[in-house]
């Protein structure tokens, strides 16, 4: 069975990147790794006095993120499909790069962007990222028309 490792930030491109994988999915008789990274926020000495708070607002947002991986997930499996959610923490680059490694993932599906382009310009693409340094092919779905998730 091919593995198709899915990135999902739940960003407007979201469905159009869960589509694409199902469909390869189906050909390929394959089954989607959904993942999911939280990327710890940049902290400034400045913002010191809030740290108290960014463990609980990390965990809320680990658990928003695993509410709607388990949404995508059961959507999928309704459709016959062979599911998996992750949820990782890290840089997205090198989460995703780690986890198509260790799951010998066939196919890396992934948006051509989940942020805005200034978000990409200070921060870094990570569809860019994943596209120069995987092992295994790398279908990049374009923006088009999004559809919220």
């Amino acid at each position: 069975m091919k593995t198709i490792l899915t990135p999902v930030d739940f960003s407007g491109i979201t469905e159009s990147v869960i589509a694409a994988a199902a469909t390869l999915a189906r050909e390929q008789h394959g089954r989607i790794v959904l993942l999911n990274i939280a990327q710890p926020p940049v902290v400034t000495s400045e913002y010191a006095p809030y740290l108290e708070n960014l463990s609980e607002i990390v965990a809320v947002s680990e658990r928003a993120a695993a509410k709607q991986l388990e949404r995508l997930a059961e959507r999928l499996t309704s459709e016959g499909l062979t599911v998996e959610t992750q949820q990782q923490t890290g840089v997205p680059v090198t989460q995703i790069l780690q986890q198509a490694q260790h799951l010998a993932a066939d196919y890396i599906v992934l948006g051509s962007h989940g942020h805005t382009a200034f978000y990409d310009l200070l921060v870094g693409s990570t569809t860019h990222g994943v596209l120069l340094r995987a092992s295994c092919p790398v279908v990049i779905v374009p923006a088009g028309k999004r559809k919220p998730v």
